[in-house]
């Protein structure tokens, strides 16, 4: 019998083995980028270390910077982000909204840090890990909308500010470099960096 016109099938268990391979290919090059650095973490390089031929890692990641934004993700995304993600959206008061903000900083940038510190000095010499990041800035930017536009229907937003200059304060005042300096250059633990920047947004952003 024809399957219905429109519908797409999809079997669990190829659904199951593209995940499987998908995430084999993930953790060959998470290995090969941690014992070779960047540029050893080549296509050719993390099929044979994954098991597979290298039109398979491109059938499924595209490029050598799709791998990289996968891990990058895998890292920052993970069921802890979501949780925080769910919670802070279902918080309405300005306050509790804007320290939820400082945990979801945190946890994304203590999840990252080990494959991002790993990347530092390659992104100076690769251009498409500099695009990378800009990317992952912009949608970092796009995802301020939502909080400021509470506050400002909480009516708390303060006067000096618009919708626009708010979003590029929270924006830059949550930005990983704050967060490198102080816990990684000064030796800050995590917790007291969320607290610190909680209370920064809350007196950047918020009126009396």
């Amino acid at each position: 019998m024809a399957r219905p016109s429109g519908r797409t099938y999809q079997s669990p268990a190829r659904q199951r083995q593209a995940d499987e391979t998908c995430n084999r290919i993930a953790a060959a090059a998470r290995q090969l980028l941690q014992t070779h650095g960047y540029a050893g973490m080549t296509v050719d390089a993390v099929a044979k270390e994954a098991g597979v031929a290298a039109p398979t890692v491109y059938a499924v990641f595209g490029s050598k910077i799709g791998i990289l934004a996968e891990l990058l993700d895998q890292a920052r995304f993970g069921l802890r982000f979501e949780e925080l993600v769910q919670q802070t959206m279902a918080t309405s008061e300005p306050v509790d909204r804007l320290r939820m903000v400082a945990r979801i900083a945190r946890t994304v940038y203590e999840s990252e840090s080990t494959i991002v510190d790993l990347l530092r000095g390659a992104m100076v010499v690769a251009p498409e890990l500099a695009n990378l990041k800009k990317e992952s800035e912009c949608q970092r930017y796009e995802a301020q909308e939502p909080n400021i536009t509470l506050i400002i229907q909480a009516g708390r937003l303060r006067q000096d500010l618009d919708a626009t200059s708010a979003r590029d304060v929270l924006w830059s005042m949550t930005g990983r470099e704050s967060y490198r300096m102080l816990v990684h250059e000064r030796g800050w633990t995590p917790e007291r960096y969320e607290t610190w920047l909680a209370d920064m947004l809350i007196k950047a952003l918020l009126s009396d």
